[in-house]
């Protein structure tokens, strides 16, 4: 009796890169992209160099995979949080403080994995954070442009420059309620200078 089933060739595939994509999410999130070695994630995942390679290329293109990732499960809503409806000071407060939340998250991971990663010594990776760092700024200042056109250029500096503090004081172990107290303390600079 014969088939017309075909046999795959090879063995088959023993992990799932997609969540090998989550995986490494972790590890560059708890540790940063520099510290993170091709060893580390081949282990993580159970995999040898040949296939890793084979599934993602470089370190590089993983971590833009999972920047890619991030935006999707990890990234601050901002479209939730900066509406057309809200007042923008209301709205700027409202994303400092989940910015905190988000960074004092999980022991294992705090921070930000992309502003974090705006500072690799990787010049790929530092590009593609940078990237998404940028996108993300530029939606803030057309958010405050829509309505504050001329405060729109600091207040983006402003808003980007604490969250970058929020992001490092959380690495360095600052608490939650740390990086609220100075979210909404940003939150009182931003009402002085827009009306709420």
């Amino acid at each position: 009796m014969t088939t017309n089933k075909a046999r795959a060739r090879g063995r088959p595939r023993r992990f799932d890169p997609d969540e090998g994509v989550a995986t490494a999410q972790q590890l560059f999130h708890a540790r940063g992209y520099d510290a993170v070695s091709v060893a580390d994630v081949t282990e993580a995942l159970g995999i040898n160099p040949p296939s890793f390679y084979g599934a993602y290329g470089s370190k590089a293109q993983l971590y833009g995979r999972v920047l890619d990732r991030w935006a999707i499960t990890g990234a601050i809503p901002m479209s939730d949080i900066l509406r057309p409806d809200r007042p923008v000071a209301e709205a700027l407060v409202d994303l400092l403080e989940e910015a905190a939340r988000r960074y004092a998250g999980a022991p294992e991971a705090t921070g930000c994995l992309v502003l974090e990663g705006t500072r690799s010594n990787d010049r790929d990776a530092r590009d593609a954070a940078c990237g998404v760092n940028r996108a993300a700024e530029e939606a803030i200042r057309a958010y405050i442009a829509a309505r504050h056109p001329d405060e729109a250029d600091r207040l983006t500096d402003f808003v980007s420059t604490t969250m970058s503090g929020l992001s490092a004081k959380a690495r360095n172990g600052n608490s939650l309620d740390q990086l609220l107290s100075t979210a909404r303390l940003a939150g009182t600079a931003i009402a002085g200078v827009l009306p709420a």
